[in-house]
This record gives structure tokens, sequence and C-alpha cells, in this order.
């Protein structure tokens, strides 16, 4: 097709040369136009073949087909291609849209070997696209701090000389090696240390820090190293490694200890090469004053912070006053803090990746709505409890997530094609006795929508194992395959259904605890943002040093749906 342009191009070429030479007589014209023709004819026969050489020496591009050709052509004069053109760009756009969306908008890098992360470059096949984007501060910040870790990281010169310090009683020469670390311990449940790492590596990434986990083996059989070219795993032969277990709240270097004790000023914290921050739930009132704009003034000089925390408290850094113009331009909505960076830093290894897609494609895919059902019963000994059951059925069918049972003749229509609808329930439970209830409810009974009802549950591990790997692939399993519904159901006080809701951008039904032995009258109800709740925040205005209502301090934080005395991150609607 490109020399037959080329043709056009050369005969409308001659079609406009003059026909009038003046100067030269009407014979000598007749004369050199029968050899114009002749030496065009000539000139013709070496064009197409020199064109066809050099489109193949440059035009073709390895992997790109034609691509470069087409452009090499288009530059000559009169040659029109748009349809051509039209098609190329759209091919490129849709080469770009894939990247991005590969990329989730420019939240991850590229760079990673796709073979040791499925999940990192596949994800985005199995969710819907997220109606929420990063904000390009929030990309900005994430590539400094990218920058930052590789720099810091283990095995590098930095953390050497950094680490060394633990083993002296002066700080040295940090503030020129300009490096300072946050620790997270490994602590609580995989719902808490999911959301709790969340937390620290916003702060790490507000104080100019490098987040180090705590975990090893089984934390790396879990999850892909979200870091390009370094790792966030601390290193097992970590100096302090060996008095984990022993720091507490009454440890020497406890940060609260130290207030309570007043052994902490801006003085003696130029001598700590390290401190432990215990933001536990069971912390105290001088534990709390991490969360005050004084004591954040004095941890920016240790280098060395080490964090116990089953926490999601991003919204308590929201109350702080130098945190908070820098937070605002990261997260212009609010809501959003876990569910950008849980995606950002969680991703499934290969071996969990591979429990979620062949779970998927096995009872999922073909599913028209897919609605997940997340179940968690805290304080039941065993067994099914006839009063969650009822409230879990109620949820579902007045928020019209499932349909109601057909009763009377309209049992006996059989539907269309076009109106057979396939809705696959997914259950997560500890138990099975929930699932067994909804899947005989909806095979004996049709449906007065006449809907498909699939009920499905991955796993029944009886009771939470958090120390075993393999029940907590399959928690990270099924905690994924929750979020990739379109529609979810959690229970209230569950970190395993605040990551499920987070990492899928979902306001998800919260099943409301139920209190002296009733029923919740509504037994369900939407949640404000996709953000987890923040269990234990403190109530402490640090300016004024008293007790306040933190939840009433700015509109964007506000207690929670499920826990009327914890706090969450909302937008102002």
């Amino acid at each position: 097709m490109y020399p037959s342009r080329r043709r056009l191009s050369l005969s409308r070429a001659i079609d406009q040369q003059p026909e009038d030479q003046s100067g030269v007589q009407e014979k000598s014209c007749r004369f050199l136009g029968a050899m114009r023709i002749t030496e065009i004819l000539a000139l013709f026969m070496v064009l197409v073949p020199v064109s066809l050489v050099i489109v193949a020496m440059f035009g073709y591009d390895q992997g790109n087909g034609f691509v470069q050709a087409s452009r090499f052509i288009t530059m000559e004069p009169n040659v029109t291609s748009s349809s051509d053109d039209s098609s190329l760009v759209q091919r490129d756009q849709e080469q770009k849209d894939s990247v991005d969306m590969s990329l989730l908008g420019g939240l991850l890098v590229s760079g990673f070997k796709k073979e040791s992360c499925l999940s990192r470059y596949q994800s985005y096949l199995y969710r819907k696209a997220s109606p929420y984007k990063p904000s390009l501060h929030l990309l900005s910040k994430l590539r400094a701090y990218e920058e930052l870790h590789k720099r810091c990281g283990p095995g590098t010169r930095q953390y050497t000389n950094a680490e060394r310090l633990l083993k002296q009683k002066q700080t040295g020469e940090m503030e020129s090696q300009g490096c300072k670390y946050v620790v997270w311990m490994s602590f609580s449940g995989l719902g808490n240390r999911i959301i709790s790492i969340a937390s620290v590596f916003l702060y790490a990434m507000l104080t100019d820090r490098v987040l180090l986990v705590e975990g090893g083996e089984q934390f790396a059989d879990l999850f892909c190293e979200p870091f390009l070219d370094t790792t966030w795993l601390l290193p097992k032969d970590f100096t302090l490694a060996s008095q984990f277990s022993g720091f507490g709240q009454n440890s020497a270097h406890c940060h609260g200890d130290m207030l309570k004790r007043k052994l902490i000023n801006e003085s003696s914290v130029s001598s700590l090469s390290h401190l432990y921050l215990h933001l536990a739930h069971d912390y105290n009132e001088h534990d709390k004053m991490f969360f005050c704009e004084e004591d954040q003034n004095l941890l920016k000089n240790v280098p060395w912070l080490i964090m116990r925390t089953n926490n999601f408290f991003a919204p308590s850094l929201f109350l702080i006053s130098s945190f908070e113009e820098e937070l605002g331009m990261m997260f212009p909505e609010k809501g959003t803090v876990f569910h950008h960076l849980g995606r950002y830093l969680f991703h499934p290894s290969n071996q969990v990746w591979g429990l979620i897609t062949r779970y998927y494609q096995a009872y999922l895919a073909k599913a028209d709505e897919r609605i997940g059902l997340q179940i968690r019963v805290f304080d039941e000994k065993s067994g099914v409890s006839p009063r969650v059951t009822k409230q879990i059925i109620s949820c579902v069918q007045n928020e019209n997530l499932l349909p109601r049972l057909s009763k009377g003749e309209e049992q006996y229509k059989q539907p269309s094609e076009e109106e057979l609808k396939l809705k696959s329930v997914l259950v997560t439970s500890l138990t099975t006795g929930y699932f067994e209830i909804l899947k005989t409810m909806y095979w004996e009974n049709p449906t007065v929508t006449r809907d498909v009802i699939g009920i499905h549950q991955p796993s029944h591990e009886g009771h939470q194992q958090t120390e075993k790997l393999m029940h907590n692939r399959k928690a990270w399993a099924e905690m994924y395959l929750l979020s990739l519904t379109d529609k979810l159901v959690i229970s209230a006080w569950s970190t395993f259904g605040y990551v499920a809701q987070g990492l899928g951008g979902l306001r998800a039904w919260i099943l409301y605890k139920q209190e002296n032995q009733t029923n919740p009258n509504p037994p369900c109800g939407r949640a404000m943002s996709p953000d987890p709740c923040f269990h234990a925040p403190p109530y402490y205005d640090c300016k004024a040093k008293k007790g306040t209502d933190t939840g009433n301090v700015v509109p964007h934080v506000r207690h929670c749906e499920d826990i009327s005395w914890g706090l969450k991150l909302v937008d102002n609607f």
C-alpha cells in the first residue's frame, strides 16, 4: 500500500507541472514533452524499488510493525493517510491506556520483573478501574520515597552506618547521612498487620523515614516487594532484633514511659539512637502523646523508631498541624488513604496470586454480578447463631443485594435467556454454617427476580491461626477476592473486612454488632468511605492539654459507623 501512495503522490506532482515554458518554441515543447514522458517512466522505474528499500531499512521497527514506516511516508508532501494514522494513534493510545491501567494511574512504577510478582501486572484485569485517582502530589511523594528507600535501605552504606549508631551512645554523623528509619514490629492478625503497616508507611513519608518491616520468610511468602531494586524487610541480623520480645510500655527506651518519668526533652533526645513507640490498642495516655506536635518535634531527631501497633492510626495524623497541609495535598479525597497506599504496598505473592486467580476463574468470572459477604462473629463460642443468620438475610435482601425468595406459581415459570442473571456470592467465614444456610436457601427456592444465585466459600479454618503460613495465605487470598467483588457486606469491627473494602475502593454495607443478645435495627448500614476505622484513637487536645472529642475537630475525621468511639477519614458529603 505504501508504494501506491508514492505513485499517487508522484502522479499528482506530475499533474501540477506548468504547461508553458517561456522562451521555448511550440515544436520544441512537443519534442521535449515526448522525451519527458520517457524520462519520467524511467525515473519511476528507479524510484519505486529505491523507495521500498528505504522503507524496509528505516521504517520497520521490530515489535511495532510499520509504525515508523507510516511516519516516514507521511513526511512526503501531498500524501494523505488519515485513516491509517488514526488507527495507529488509536492503537498507541490503547497501549498507553493498558500500561496506565496496569500501573494504576501512575501509582505503581515499571521495571519489576513480571515473573517475580504476577499480581503487580495482572491485578487490573480482575478489578474494575478505581473511581478514585491518586493526586499528582501523592505520586510525587511516592517517587521521592522510592529514591530515599533505595539510597538508605538494607545493604547500603548509609544503612550500615545508621545501624552502627545502635551500638553507640551518641548519634554521631547521623545528620550528615540523612537516613532515618521507622521499624514496624510484627504484631496481631493479618488484617491488623496490613492496615497498621499502611499507617506506618504514611508516617514514614511524612517524616522522611525509611520503613522496614519485621516478618521474615512468612511475610515474603505473602507479599511481593513493593519497592524497586531494594527490600522493605528488616534484616534478620538487625542489631536490636533480639530485644524486640522485651520491648514494652515499661522498657527503658519506651517513649511513653520516658515522658511519664520526665526523662525526654530536647537535650536528652539528641543522645538517643532509638526509641520504642507503643501504639497498640492497649496504649496509655503517655504513649498517646505521639500524636502531639510537641512530641513529633522531639522524635524527628531520633535516628531509629521501633513501633508496635495494630491500628490504622492515619486519621489522627490528620489532626497534627504540621502534617495537615501535606496530607491535604496528598489526599484531596480524604477517605482514600488506605485505598491508594494499600494498592501501592500490598501485592499478593505468586503463591497467593495462584489461589486468587484459580478461585476467581472457577467461581466468579462468569457471573453478571459478584457479591462479597464477610462474616466474623467475635463473641460466638461455636455453631451458627440464628440471630446473626436473620441479620445477614435481612441486610442483603433489604438493601437489594440479593433477591427475596419466590412463592406460589411464579416459581414454576422458567426465565428466558435474556432474563437469566447469575449472581455469585463469595462468603468468607471461619465456619461453614452461614454458607450452608444461604446455599440451601437459594438452591431449594427460586427468586422473585428469577436471578440464579451461586453461593461459594473458599475455606473454613474453624478459628484464627495467625502463625500458620497456609492459614495466612488463604486469609490474604480471601481478603483480596472480596475486594474484587462489585458489592460488599462486611462485619463490624473486623479488620479483615476493612482490608477488602479498602483495596476495592468500596463503600461496603457493615453488619452492625449485636448488643445484649438483640438484633440491631437496621441490620446494616453503608460505610461513609472505603477507609478502615481507627479503633483506639486518643481523646486529647494537645494544645489545650485536656481531653476532647477528636471526632469533632475537623469535618473529614469522624466517628466510625461500627465503633462509636473510633475515628475514620471521610469526605465532606
